[in-house]
């Protein structure tokens, strides 16, 4: 009478975890360990962004305003690269992909639109972030001829970086048979949180100088101005296309991601204090946006390729996408703050215990996964219906709700688990 029992309490166990494995692999096995790859890279490289961060919180107090504009400096490159790889994505499962710069390629215009993009609204960002801190008060904010230069010379510095390796992810994609869609959006966006963050602090270091940073802030917005300017009038269609298209969402993105950034100021005496809640920001705001970057961009190339439709339930093959998205959510939120412990540790940063510091990840993460299936179905779906590119759309969308939603979770979570 007991065997049965005892086998019973052998065998559950190994059922459930070959459910959940499962659901964490679905039908597409391999390309959810290529998921899972690219999002272990992730939060990785987050760490190193969240590392700087961290070490320079005696900077963000000394220049009031830059962590305001963290978030969406960040998000940027993610918004405009990533979106960037899902349209070359897209265009390697179509086949009309050819790796070339030239204007009268798709890829050549395309890359251009995005360095234009990245360019205009690296000024805007700095002019929203010079808004924002006025309205929310934040004290003895800087001069907008600063914020100009850290957001525009760092956002340059690090769109170069992050446009050779969305190139690279491409042409890669195409050479050993990758799929992009698992791999472009979390590796684009590890790329920009390991490239912009020590960029923005390394144009930190160039203001000063009043007249200096004044010359430098008009110059850079008059070349940001006249290439705005070239693109909007440019006879290539598709470079018009994407500029013309992307700036909308891009705004609404950068509004969103500034209030963002105003709530993590708000709390930059309490991260302050304990600089290994600055670790771990970069990689919760980067696995949420890269979560959803991954399931939109699936199912922007299955809308593409007509494999799912634009309905309001989700059909069996967005529920596989979604159900995936969901089960990858708790290991990559638990090993980012696995890491994000380590490292601080390694680095002698003060911070919470670590059982407290993955609890309130994890918490923070899940209640952020389920506003990112919710945002890349629809929103998806959405520009479907109205006549958009949801590969234009779909990344910048996510990246920017799960920017907000994400630093209000995650600060929530902190303050429920850590702070009291």
């Amino acid at each position: 009478m007991d065997t049965p029992r005892l086998t019973t309490l052998h065998i559950a166990p190994r059922a459930a975890a070959r459910r959940f494995g499962g659901a964490l692999l679905g039908a597409d096995p391999q390309g959810r360990i290529q998921s899972l790859a690219a999002l272990t890279v992730v939060a990785l490289s987050s760490v190193v962004a969240g590392l700087v961060l961290g070490g320079q919180s005696n900077r963000l107090e000394e220049l009031p305003g830059l962590l305001l504009m963290v978030p969406a400096a960040t998000a940027l490159r993610g918004n405009v690269f990533g979106a960037l790889g899902s349209r070359l994505g897209t265009s390697i499962h179509t086949g009309t992909f050819d790796l070339s710069g030239r204007l009268v390629t798709v890829v050549g215009q395309n890359v251009w639109a995005s360095g234009v993009l990245a360019l205009t609204m690296s000024t805007v960002i700095a002019v929203l972030g010079k808004g924002g801190a006025e309205l929310f008060d934040v004290a003895d904010a800087m001069r907008l001829d600063e914020f100009i230069v850290i957001s525009v010379v760092g956002g340059v510095m690090a769109s170069i970086v992050v446009l050779s390796i969305t190139l690279a992810l491409a042409a890669g994609s195409v050479r050993f048979g990758w799929d992009p869609d698992n791999v472009t959006a979390p590796l684009v966006t590890a790329a920009g949180d390991l490239a912009t963050l020590p960029a923005l602090m390394f144009a930190a270091t160039l203001v000063g100088n009043g007249l200096f940073t004044i010359s430098a802030a008009v110059v850079l917005s008059t070349i940001a101005a006249g290439a705005l300017t070239w693109a909007l009038r440019s006879r290539a269609p598709l470079l018009r296309q994407v500029v013309i298209e992307s700036l909308p969402v891009l705004m609404v993105a950068a509004l969103l991601e500034l209030f963002a950034g105003v709530s993590v100021e708000n709390q930059l005496e309490s991260l302050a204090a304990q600089p290994a809640l600055l670790v771990v920001l970069p990689g919760f705001l980067a696995a949420a946006g890269a979560l959803g970057g991954i399931l939109s961009s699936r199912l922007s190339s299955k809308l593409h390729l007509g494999l799912i439709e634009t309905a309001g339930v989700p059909d069996r093959a967005a529920r596989a996408d979604i159900r995936s998205a969901m089960a990858l959510a708790v290991p990559v939120f638990a090993f980012s703050a696995v890491a994000a412990h380590v490292a601080a540790g390694w680095f002698d940063l003060a911070g919470p215990s670590f059982g407290r510091l993955v609890s309130a990840v994890v918490a923070g993460g899940i209640v952020a996964t389920l506003v990112v299936v919710a945002v890349a179905y629809y929103g998806t779906v959405a520009a479907v219906r109205f006549g958009f590119d949801p590969d234009t759309y779909g990344i910048p969308l996510v990246t920017s709700v799960l920017d907000l939603t994400g630093a209000l979770t995650l600060l929530a979570a902190i303050e429920v688990v850590i702070l009291t």
